[in-house]
């Protein structure tokens, strides 16, 4: 399991990232680091990034990658 420092760490080697990623890459339940997530948010530490700014052609709906621009990202708020 990993601590919330550890998902801090890695979405900021990351850039951006969304919680199934990082559940699959700290092997941790995906519920949980959603939970990490947001309480970083909720600290100010981290933003969500709304699924239209993911692509960067604009064009979600009609990408070759389908309902992967339609996710939540996150990525850390320079201070």
């Amino acid at each position: 399991m990993a601590t919330l420092i550890e998902v801090r760490d890695s979405l900021a080697l990351a850039g951006r990232a969304d919680a199934r990623q990082l559940s699959l890459q700290l092997n941790t339940p995906q519920p949980l680091v959603q939970a990490m997530l947001e309480r970083l948010v909720a600290m100010r530490k981290a933003e969500a990034i709304d699924a239209d700014d993911n692509c960067l052609s604009g064009g979600c709906k009609s990408c070759a990658e389908g309902k992967k621009c339609l996710t939540v990202s996150y990525q850390l708020i320079p201070h």
